[in-house]
């Protein structure tokens, strides 16, 4: 029976056959992904009973993303793109591979596990702008925004799934299989890469000369719709998407909960940014620099009703609202940056947008963490949702008036001399 979706359907990206064999291969490897995050995690503490160290590790296994994102979205506008997300998943299934291997073979040491994490964040840093770039080569560009919604409630169900399951795996059979795992859903991924039909791939030529990343960087800060976009993006990733240190924090010093609360209210975060990702693609049409401004508000005021909950039944019911919230605006950021971007550049834009989207965190969690010892928790919370809500306010107040798309969204017609 032929495959069918409604060409105006909340589904229509699965039209084609190239997202549709790619998006279940895809969905397998984000729960491997997190599968793989949790046990790291926990095999660090096995080997060192040390936060410091685990706060090492994340930090070398997401600093890449600082000085190979924006060569990495040159490579998506050079090179073949689903060549190059080949190659960076036999990458990253390799070290997966090799880090299992250790560990079911009682050889692991932690710096195997320090320079691992390096080598993952390495390719995964490098794939992320390609891996975003490619979709609009496999639906098209009317298709694109909705493919960018169901990408991320793909993301958000292996984040559902995942941490469950490696929980699961962790107990019965130790850290080692989780690994292992996690290195078979790559290379299924290379498999369905690999049987991807380039002729049926909406690509466009590429336009002669040099891509370099400072063409990217000119690019952007010519077009005030996409600079908005992407400084709104900085702001609210940088200091509202803290969940994970808020809840930490909250569970254990504000309402005296256990391991078990912190999880709970992880999943609950999960089914908030689901249910937006499932919600998303009916709002389509509204996607704009201004709907992006306007739902990072949204999420900035409640970050800051999250800090003043009383109860921990308060606190949590405003959790799955906050992860609604975010997730609308990054699927909204998303989906604004890559349509209204020229196809010759939008490789470098996404390495770009990467930059700004994970740039700020490394940085400002260790400063959060102190200070939440110092002014106190919700107090922290609260200067973070302040953040969030007041630098795009003043950002969108000075540009409002410039955020129109450009008839002519060129490269030549961006970069054009005065």
């Amino acid at each position: 029976m032929r495959f069918s979706v409604k060409s105006d359907g909340n589904w229509r990206a699965l039209r084609h056959r190239n997202f549709r064999i790619l998006y279940p291969a895809n969905a397998v490897s984000n729960i491997g992904g997190w599968v793989q995050r949790i046990a790291q995690d926990w095999l660090v503490l096995e080997l060192t009973h040390s936060g410091t160290y685990l706060g090492i590790i994340t930090a070398l296994q997401f600093a890449p993303v600082w000085f190979v994102s924006l060569p990495g979205g040159a490579l998506a506008d050079r090179f073949n793109k689903r060549k190059v997300l080949m190659a960076t998943n036999t990458a990253s299934g390799v070290t997966s591979l090799i880090l299992g291997l250790l560990v079911v073979t009682n050889h692991v040491q932690i710096w195997h596990v320090m320079v691992l994490a390096f080598a993952l964040g390495l390719s995964d840093a490098t794939d992320k702008p390609v891996r975003q770039s490619f979709v609009s080569e496999m639906v098209g560009m009317a298709d694109m925004p909705n493919a960018v919604s169901l990408n991320s409630a793909n993301f958000n169900l292996g984040r559902l799934i995942g941490p469950a399951l490696s929980g699961i795996m962790i107990a019965a059979f130790g850290t080692g299989p989780a690994f292992l795992i996690n290195a078979a859903s790559y290379l299924l991924v290379i498999l369905v890469m690999a049987n991807i039909r380039e002729s049926e791939l909406f690509r466009e030529p590429r336009t002669p000369g040099p891509t370099t990343v400072r063409e990217g960087f000119k690019y952007v800060m010519a077009r005030p719709d996409l600079f908005v976009v992407m400084s709104v993006v900085f702001f609210v990733t940088t200091f509202g998407l803290n969940f994970q240190l808020f809840n930490a924090l909250m569970s254990t010093k504000v309402f005296n909960k256990g391991v078990t609360t912190f999880g709970l209210m992880g999943t609950i975060i999960a089914i908030g940014s689901l249910s937006a990702a499932l919600f998303s693609p009916r709002i389509e049409k509204y996607r704009s620099t201004k709907f992006v401004y306007f739902s990072a508000l949204t999420f900035g005021i409640s970050i800051l009703v999250i800090s003043v909950m009383p109860t921990f039944e308060s606190y949590i019911f405003m959790l799955p609202i906050a992860g609604a919230g975010a997730l609308t605006t990054m699927i909204a950021a998303n989906s604004t940056v890559q349509t209204n971007s020229d196809t010759a550049v939008r490789g470098r834009v996404m390495g770009i947008y990467q930059f700004v989207f994970l740039g700020g965190a490394p940085l400002v969690n260790p400063f959060l963490g102190l200070l939440s010892e110092t002014i106190g928790i919700r107090q922290t919370i609260a200067l973070c949702a302040f953040f969030t809500i007041l630098a795009p306010t003043l950002i969108w107040l000075k540009f409002h008036h410039r955020v129109a798309v450009p008839s002519d969204i060129s490269i030549a017609a961006v970069l054009k001399p005065a």
